[in-house]
């Protein structure tokens, strides 16, 4: 059975035609039915529709809480993976002076550095960068994996102004491998913030949770003009659309030095290892090392009275340790 709702909006009269009765079975002995009737009056509807909603608020929160549930599960397994980061790594995996295992750090003198831009190239040629263009530029898209962040200190017309190269951090604790849900990024035994690109499923966690923010997201695939893939290094995997990047501190160069000096039948030292922007810095602006090793000049650097972190008090322990000038 129909019925014509009549109502009037705005002066125009519109027909609502509303379903209000539905067939219900009547069971009667014998178990023989019949139908019945039953006509719903309008707001009978509505208190129909509203018991739907609560069903459906029960349904999302139930949802809500699995999906928090898998959070805590993720944040238990981060926890147990930094544990397990800070056990002392298999026989043969030692690089470090006398057999201890290695903390690799970076130490970067802003009073040697000219701000030439030669580590940016020498990282973006080493780890098959894109080269970008003017529009990637406007969009803040092309990646660099080290940044001069320009500083300003003072007031005009006493100002002072210089470049501070950015880059990941590899912090001793760093917070964007505690929200990866697929284990992507990691703090290997040696302190190396590692990111591994098949594994990474563009979810983007690591990237806003790094207080650096110096790791990229590929919003589209690479483009690279001929000749330049001839040219490209074959330790380092081009990366593609949808995943997550950042500087590694050139961990293919160690893995090279280790099976060079095992093949040359010698041990592995620390001076074997060093990344490509530290090769390239015309003004020796930049060190690196086992920071481990207190007899190491990288070590020393970095307990210099003029040593300091970015963003220390977050309590991430950062192993890129910069000295200030003067």
């Amino acid at each position: 059975m129909k019925s014509v709702m009549q109502r009037k909006n705005n002066g125009v009269d519109f027909e609502v035609d509303e379903l209000l009765s539905v067939s219900k079975p009547n069971c009667s002995s014998c178990c023989m039915s019949k139908t019945q009737t039953q006509r719903y009056e309008p707001s009978q509807v509505v208190e129909r529709a509203e018991e739907g909603g609560w069903l459906r608020r029960k349904v999302v929160s139930l949802f809500g809480a699995l999906m928090a549930a898998f959070g805590t599960l993720m944040f238990k397994r981060k926890l147990v993976a930094a544990e397990q980061g800070k056990k002392e790594p298999q026989k043969g995996e030692q690089g470090g002076k006398n057999g201890h295992t290695p903390k690799w750090g970076m130490v970067i003198d802003l009073d040697k550095c000219t701000g030439c831009g030669a580590c940016v190239v020498a990282c973006a040629v080493e780890n098959n960068m894109m080269l970008g263009d003017p529009e990637l530029a406007e969009q803040s898209r092309v990646i660099r994996w080290i940044h001069l962040l320009p500083l300003i200190e003072g007031e005009y017309p006493n100002i002072k102004a210089r470049l501070l190269p950015m880059l990941c951090q590899h912090c001793d604790d760093p917070p964007c491998i505690y929200v990866c849900p697929v284990t992507a990024t990691y703090k290997n035994p040696e302190g190396l913030v590692a990111q591994v690109y098949p594994r990474c499923i563009g979810c983007r966690y690591c990237v806003n949770n790094c207080p650096y923010t110096i790791k990229y997201f590929n919003w589209s695939d690479p483009v690279f003009p001929q000749p330049i893939p001839k040219g490209f290094n074959p330790d380092v995997a081009v990366r593609y659309k949808g995943i997550v990047e950042k500087c590694t501190f050139c961990h293919h160069r160690l893995q090279i030095a280790r099976e060079k000096a095992k093949a040359e039948g010698r041990e592995f030292k620390a001076e074997d290892y060093v990344p490509a922007c530290v090769e390239a810095c015309p003004a020796k602006a930049i060190y690196f090392g086992d920071l481990n090793d207190p007899e190491s000049e990288v070590s020393k650097l970095a307990h210099s009275r003029r040593a300091f972190k970015l963003l220390e008090e977050l309590g991430t322990e950062p192993k890129v340790i910069y000295l200030s000038e003067g």
